[in-house]
């Protein structure tokens, strides 16, 4: 009789565990988030390629970064952003949060130049360990290649969780979106930097 009942059981139990698993990345989120780190990484190397010592630490006024500070700031931000979203997975999930924003409406909003926001002190780049481009270089393609691998292979139920921010909730998934966006946002920033009229000539 009792094995009756567990027979009977059986089904829900089953039912049960297939609904609480977490649910992967599709291969679409996947390949999106990825062609974006890589086209940002891409870019930014891009960018700072053959330029000259005097050229990497211009700064046109006192207030404004100069190329190499904009490198070392994408450098900082990005593995920190990355912890934000791995903290955001180990918090319980509540299903009264989602997130707030469509994913393209989050990267155009982190890629447009027009809103300015001010780095957190640790993202500054006065604090960056790395003090030449080339170790500063290493240290990005090294993180964004770690993130690009993580995206591809990770299990993680990315968008059931929740990470607060300023602007409203967003999800882990889209994080990694926005670290992509925040490459893009200030390589556009270090181009600015170039095409200022006194930019070093070499």
């Amino acid at each position: 009789m009792k094995k009756f009942f567990l027979l009977l059981l059986l089904p829900a139990l089953v039912s049960s565990f297939t609904v609480s698993r977490t649910t992967p990345l599709t291969t679409e989120e996947r390949k999106h988030a990825i062609e974006l780190l890589k086209q940002t990484q891409k870019d930014l190397v891009a960018a700072v390629q053959g330029l000259s010592e005097a050229q990497l630490n211009f700064k046109p006024a006192p207030d404004r970064w100069s190329v190499l500070e904009c490198v070392q700031h994408i450098t900082l931000s990005s593995p920190g952003l990355f912890q934000m979203a791995q903290g955001a997975m180990k918090d319980p999930n509540d299903s009264a949060l989602k997130s707030q924003v469509a994913d393209d409406v989050l990267v155009k909003m982190v890629e447009d130049r027009s809103r300015k926001a001010q780095a957190p002190e640790p993202f500054k780049p006065i604090n960056s360990p790395y003090h030449t481009l080339n170790e500063t270089l290493a240290a990005f393609n090294a993180d964004r290649d770690k993130l690009i691998e993580y995206v591809n292979t990770t299990d993680d139920d990315m968008r059931a969780h929740i990470a607060k921010m300023p602007f409203g909730n967003i999800d882990p998934y889209q994080v990694i979106l926005m670290i992509a966006a925040h490459t893009n946002r200030h390589t556009q920033q270090l181009n600015e930097v170039k095409a200022d009229p006194n930019f070093p000539k070499q």
